[in-house]
C-alpha cells in the first residue's frame, strides 16, 4: 500500500509535512466524492489514488458511484459533446431521463457528509438533497463554449453549490458562487507512471506485436471523436511520406461512454490497409499503457477539445517529447518549444512530429523540461494540497486566498 511518505524522494519532505498539517485541520469532517464510473477516465483514476491517501492522512473520505442505464449514459454522452461546444440536439425527453435518473440515485444515496464533492454533470442533481452541509461541483471537462440550452439547465443546479472547481482559467463562467482553479494530476507511483524495467517494456511490445525498428508515434486515449483519432492517422500519413515510422493508437473505454466501441471500429476500418498502424483496444491495464508510452519516440494528444488531458502529463513525466493540440488544459502542461510542441492543425502537428524525429537531441531536451514541469505542478501531492485547502476554505472563507 502506497503511503504519503513514499512520495518524499520525489517531491521532498516539506511537501508531505504540509499535507499532514492541513489534514489535521479537517479532523472530524466527513467527505464523500461522487462520480459516474469507477473504471475508465481520468476522474476515476485520480479518485482511485487520492482517496486512500486522504484516509492515510486521517481525513474521513469515501467515494460513491451513481447508477444509470444505457439510456441515461446516452444522454450524458450528448451532454458531454454539447458542453464541449459540439452542436447537439438535446430533447425534452433527454432532460427528463437525466432528472429521473438523478432522483433515483438521490433516493438510494446518503448525502449527509460534511462535504459532498460532486464530479461532472452526471450526478449534479444530487444537490436537491443539500441541507446544512457543504457541496462542491467539480467540472473536469472543457466548458469554455458550452451549448447554451444545456448550460442554462445545468446552471440552475450549479448555482446552489458552495463552490465550483475548474481545470483551466478559460473554463470559468459567470456564476454567483465561488470558482476555484485546480488542475488535475498524475500519481508518479501508480502502475501507469512508475519506472519499469526494460524487460517488462519489451514483454508488452511482444504481446502486441510491436517493434522499435521504426520510430513509434503514439496516442493513448479513449476512442472518442473529441480525441480526434482520425486526425492522428492523417498526421501519421503526412509524416510517413518523409520518415518511415509507425503509429500506435491505443486506449480503453469508460463504462459511462457508449460511443467508444463505435469510434474504435471506425478508426480500425480507416487504418486497415496499413500494417504500420496499430489500433489497440486495451484492457484496464496500466502497466501496458506505461510500457507503450516509454517505448514511444513521440507522443501525441491531438484533441479537438480537452478538459485537461492527463495523458500529456503522463508522457511528460516519462520525459517523452509531446505534440499536442493547443486546446483546453493542455497549454497549462506544455509551454510551446520548451516542454513540448503545441499545434493547431493536422499539418502543424505533422510538421512538429517531423521536427522531433529529425532532431532527437531537441526532442530529448523538451522531454526533460516537461518532466520537471510536471514534477513541480501536476503530481498528486500538489492536487491533494489544493483539495485540502479547498475543504478548509468551505468553513473558513477568509482563507480562500491561499488556493
Amino acid at each position: 500500500m502506497i503511503r504519503t511518505e513514499d512520495y518524499i524522494p520525489i517531491v521532498g519532505e516539506p511537501v508531505i509535512t504540509d499535507l499532514r498539517l492541513l489534514a489535521q485541520k479537517l479532523k472530524g469532517r466527513k467527505i464523500v466524492h461522487v462520480n459516474s464510473t469507477a473504471i475508465g477516465g481520468g476522474v476515476a483514476e485520480i479518485l482511485n489514488r487520492m482517496n486512500p491517501l486522504l484516509k492515510e492522512l486521517g481525513v474521513e473520505s469515501s467515494w460513491q458511484v451513481i447508477k444509470g442505464g444505457e439510456r441515461f449514459f446516452e444522454v450524458t454522452k450528448k451532454f458531454h459533446n454539447a458542453l464541449h461546444g459540439k452542436k447537439t440536439e438535446i430533447t425534452k425527453d433527454d432532460f427528463g431521463v437525466f432528472i429521473e435518473n438523478g432522483q433515483k440515485n438521490a433516493e438510494e444515496m446518503a448525502t449527509d457528509a460534511d462535504i459532498m464533492f460532486i464530479h461532472d454533470p452526471q450526478p449534479i442533481t444530487l444537490i436537491n438533497k443539500k441541507k446544512d452541509n457543504r457541496w462542491i461541483w467539480r467540472c473536469h471537462v472543457d466548458v469554455s463554449r458550452p451549448q447554451d440550452d444545456l448550460w442554462r439547465f445545468l446552471e440552475e443546479y450549479i448555482q446552489r453549490y458552495d463552490a465550483a472547481v475548474f481545470s483551466a482559467p478559460s473554463f470559468a463562467q459567470k456564476l454567483a458562487i465561488r470558482q476555484i482553479l485546480i488542475a488535475p494530476s498524475i500519481d508518479p507511483l501508480s502502475d501507469k507512471n512508475r519506472e519499469l524495467p526494460e524487460e517488462q517494456i519489451e514483454d508488452v511490445l511482444r504481446q502486441y506485436q510491436l517493434s522499435r525498428a521504426k520510430p513509434m508515434i503514439t496516442q493513448i486515449s479513449r476512442f472518442d471523436r473529441l480525441k480526434d483519432p482520425v486526425g492522428v492517422i492523417k498526421v501519421y500519413q503526412l509524416v510517413k511520406k518523409y520518415i518511415d515510422c509507425q503509429l500506435v493508437l491505443a486506449g480503453g473505454g469508460a463504462t459511462d461512454d457508449p460511443e467508444g466501441l463505435e469510434v474504435f471500429e471506425e478508426v480500425k476500418s480507416l487504418a486497415k490497409n496499413d500494417s504500420d498502424i496499430h489500433i489497440l483496444l486495451l484492457p484496464q491495464n496500466d502497466i501496458v499503457i506505461n510500457a507503450l508510452q516509454r517505448a514511444s519516440t513521440v507522443i501525441m494528444q491531438k484533441s479537438l477539445k480537452e478538459g485537461f488531458g492527463l495523458t500529456v502529463s503522463e508522457a511528460l513525466w516519462k520525459a517523452k517529447p509531446v505534440v499536442a493540440s493547443n486546446v483546453g488544459g493542455i497549454p497549462l502542461q506544455i509551454t510551446h518549444k520548451y516542454s513540448g510542441l503545441l499545434c493547431h492543425s493536422v499539418e502543424g502537428a505533422a510538421f512538429a512530429v517531423k521536427q522531433l524525429l529529425h532532431s532527437p537531441q531537441y526532442a530529448k531536451k523538451l522531454g526533460e523540461n516537461g518532466r520537471e514541469h510536471v514534477r513541480n505542478n501536476f503530481l498528486l501531492t500538489r492536487h491533494l494540497k489544493d483539495y485540502l485547502l479547498l475543504f478548509h476554505s468551505l468553513y473558513h472563507p477568509e482563507d480562500i486566498v491561499y488556493l
